[in-house]
């Protein structure tokens, strides 16, 4: 509290604000002592997500008729692109992220006879997908065949990354990543941490795709863009 306390003294524009000081460190020092004592008596982070996960879940459906109905397919591939904001992708955030733009776009390789894998960190990192909660989303997604609104799921690989992190050093991945990913035709890196960060100019032995929203000042300075422009960076080999 002694931020709070040197510095009441130097605000000359509120006439009590060493009272309101005073106050908010005793306020402050309650919730503290609150949360020491019982970490989630005001919910947890999971608690979140999975009202975030249910919500995107229950709008799955519509999302992916929706884009069903688009009858041009390189009209109905360009709405599945900016959703997103033999196939591999490593995954970023969780909720709408995942549910409402990913799993749609693969949802759309499966149905053209594509095999496709989605890679998810073994830990949880900020509000980054993990692998154990990939598998329960995909299996509320599915319906009793094991489809995901209508199209078979015999293809879709679920793999553990083992990343711990918002970025990715792909010459550190697990050993089950390692061995499905011997044979690609191509290769999509979604979000900043390990589309743009990281992997930008990465080079690979197939086709990649780096898919972004900007959202950290580095990275705008570093690419001469605005905040939450968005990067889809296409290399083929």
């Amino acid at each position: 509290m002694g931020f709070y306390y040197f510095n009441r003294e130097g605000d000359t524009s509120i006439p009590d604000a060493t009272t309101k000081a005073e106050e908010f460190a005793q306020r402050f020092a309650r919730i503290i002592e609150d949360f020491k004592k019982d970490p989630a008596r005001q919910g947890v982070p999971l608690d979140v997500l999975d009202v975030e996960n249910a919500n995107a879940i229950s709008l799955f459906e519509n999302v992916v008729r929706l884009n069903d109905a688009i009858v041009d397919e390189g009209k109905r591939l360009e709405n599945l692109v900016r959703g997103v904001f033999a196939v591999i992708i490593f995954l970023d955030n969780s909720g709408a992220d995942i549910i409402l733009g990913i799993l749609p776009f693969a949802r759309e390789l499966l149905r053209r006879g594509s095999q496709v894998i989605l890679a998810a960190n073994y830990l949880p990192s900020l509000n980054d997908v993990t692998y154990a909660e990939l598998i329960k989303i995909i299996s509320k997604l599915k319906d009793e065949e094991g489809r995901l609104v209508g199209v078979g799921t015999s293809n879709l690989l679920i793999a553990n990354s083992g990343n711990d992190l918002p970025v990715i050093d792909l010459t550190r991945v697990s050993q089950e990543l390692g061995n499905l990913a011997n044979d690609l035709d191509l290769v999509i890196l979604e979000g900043m941490g390990r589309g743009i960060e990281t992997n930008l100019y990465a080079q690979f032995k197939c086709d990649s795709l780096k898919i972004a929203m900007v959202k950290h000042p580095e990275v705008t300075e570093f690419l001469g863009s605005r905040f939450y422009d968005c990067v889809i960076k296409y290399d083929e080999v």
